[in-house]
């Protein structure tokens, strides 16, 4: 008895060192890790994508720190804000340049031109932000340690520099597909055959030449910006830390960068195009699993749409007061005779464009919440890439109504893919706003299509959420993950470009046509027996 005793005892023991054994080889958790994100670009619609990245870590179990220049819409209540609101007379500058976008026909050239000219105070008054004494307190407070660093892009490369400063692995935040300015950060591969974010070409498909052509301009064009920006960004890295003899260069600093987040999906999207491990696509991580219950007024208005309802936005940056009072006329024309019923987001609930039973305006939407009514019928868009995310989610057509950045490529591709329909805002009809409503409407291969799309879009392994959490709490597990880094991190253009390698094929090229020049001239002599000399003894001869 006292041996099966023993023997009982012994499997026990043996069973819980088994389970101890088995736990420690885990990978050891880096919940409750300190994570601070900053977050200057003045871009609601931006800080949407990168406060969801901030919420979901909050939720599982971090201390997170944010830095904005812009309130919150999207926030958990572990989150601490820090919020550096613009000066009014930089708001009223930014809202000249919108209006100035909003006014002319949208193409890449219109918004590469407003970032150098009326846009540009978008860039620097990021690096005022920066200089804010609650801002630099989090890092003059010794006390203060972070174990990852977020930054979200939008023209502020400089900002890297934030990695060193607070001496933590940095992570990127990107609002969009792969573009080459984040691409250089993690050295992701520029490539020919990958359309730019204005080029809208259809799921397996190559670039036709007309792409092709205008892809390698707006290539070109994009990397002349970059140029131009460098330079502008190093004088902001000089002005904000170049009395610190602690930090590094600022091309020092840009090797630092772990992962980038980009709020895209190529497998389904497109373009499909080879990435870097430290590109992590997380399209749609705004979207709820489950969406909230609407506020009571949505809620009642939208169930009681015998004939659907329409929501119409066009976005947070977009006011209607930028646009045209004829534009704002035409559109309550179209949309007041519709039979179905609108949401209209509307900055101005006490001065409308005009009262009508099925337009409902509201200054702001539960966007998401929304187009996940089954009542929903269409999306009328300026075709941000949040908003077009969370439309193709939920499996609701589209009318796209772009005015600047990557709209107009975003715009065709819902057309190129039959999502639904484009229109100019700027020279909008009431009669062909109408009709594109109603084909879309009432034409169910829209909805098809994109409900068909819907399924491939949510068919991953992990969810836009996992996937933070899990690459998140790996670079704080391996200190930055500098093994994923790619080789072209730490190369310079030449060697990237293997330009040094073709001057020597050409060097080499070169010489071997010398040494065959020397050779066939020595052998064709001896087989003629013509030398230099013959001539002058025949001119003797004659004399």
């Amino acid at each position: 008895m006292s041996g099966n005793r023993n023997t009982l005892m012994g499997c026990s023991l043996g069973g819980v060192l088994l389970a101890l054994l088995a736990l420690h080889s885990l990978p050891q958790s880096s919940e409750g890790s300190n994570i601070l994100g900053v977050f200057t670009s003045h871009s609601p619609s931006h800080f949407i994508v990168h406060m969801s990245i901030m919420k979901t870590l909050a939720e599982k179990g971090h201390n997170v720190t944010v830095v904005s220049s812009v309130p919150p819409k999207v926030t958990h209540k572990s989150i601490k804000h820090i919020v550096l609101p613009l000066r009014d007379e930089d708001e009223k500058m930014i809202h000249g340049g919108m209006v100035d976008m909003v006014k002319q026909k949208p193409s890449i050239w219109t918004t590469m031109k407003s970032i150098l000219g009326s846009l540009s105070l978008l860039i620097n008054t990021q690096v005022d932000t920066l200089e804010d004494k609650r801002f630099t307190d989090l890092y003059n407070n010794k006390d203060n340690k972070f174990d990852v660093l977020f930054v979200g892009f939008f023209f502020n490369t400089y900002q890297v520099g934030l990695g060193a400063k607070f001496n933590c692995p940095l992570i990127i935040s990107w609002m969009s597909p792969p573009l080459s300015m984040v691409n250089e950060l993690i050295g992701n591969p520029e490539l020919s055959s990958v359309p730019q974010m204005q080029i809208s070409v259809a799921a397996g498909k190559p670039m036709n030449f007309q792409q092709r052509v205008a892809n390698f301009f707006s290539t070109a064009g994009f990397g002349l910006l970059g140029k131009i920006l460098d330079h502008r960004y190093k004088g902001f890295y000089e002005r904000l830390w170049g009395d610190d003899k602690n930090m590094p260069s600022l091309e020092t600093a840009k090797k630092n960068v772990s992962l980038v987040f980009c709020n895209s999906h190529g497998i389904s999207e497109g373009p499909v195009r080879p990435n870097v491990p430290a590109i992590i696509e997380i399209g749609g991580i705004q979207v709820k699993s489950k969406p909230d219950p609407l506020p009571e007024d949505i809620k009642e208005f939208m169930d009681n749409a015998k004939n659907g309802a329409i929501l119409f936005s066009l976005g947070s940056n977009l006011k209607a007061e930028y646009f045209k009072p004829e534009v704002v006329s035409t559109i309550y024309k179209t949309l007041s005779s519709l039979k179905q019923r609108v949401i209209w987001k509307w900055e101005d609930p006490k001065n409308t464009p005009g009262k009508s039973a099925n337009i409902l305006y509201k200054k702001w939407l539960p966007q998401d919440d929304i187009l996940a009514h089954p009542k929903l019928k269409l999306f009328i868009t300026h075709a941000g890439k949040g908003g077009m995310a969370e439309a193709q989610y939920h499996g609701v057509p589209m009318l796209a109504l772009p005015v600047f950045a990557d709209q107009p490529g975003n715009a065709d591709k819902i057309v190129e893919n039959g999502y639904g329909l484009r229109l100019e805002l700027t020279s909008l009809d009431v009669k062909e706003f109408k009709e594109a409503i109603n084909e879309i409407v009432n034409n169910p291969k829209y909805a098809k299509k994109v409900q068909t799309f819907s399924k491939l879009y949510r068919d991953r392994p992990q969810t836009p959420q996992e996937s933070v959490v899990y690459w998140t709490e790996y670079v704080i597990r391996h200190h930055g993950a500098p093994h994923m880094q790619s080789p072209l991190v730490h190369m310079g253009i030449i060697a990237s470009n293997n330009l040094d390698i073709y001057v020597l094929v050409a060097l080499a090229l070169y010489l071997i046509f010398l040494i065959n020049k020397v050779v066939w001239t020595f052998l064709w002599r001896k087989c003629t027996g013509k030398s230099k000399k013959a001539p002058q003894n025949k001119k003797v001869k004659k004399q």
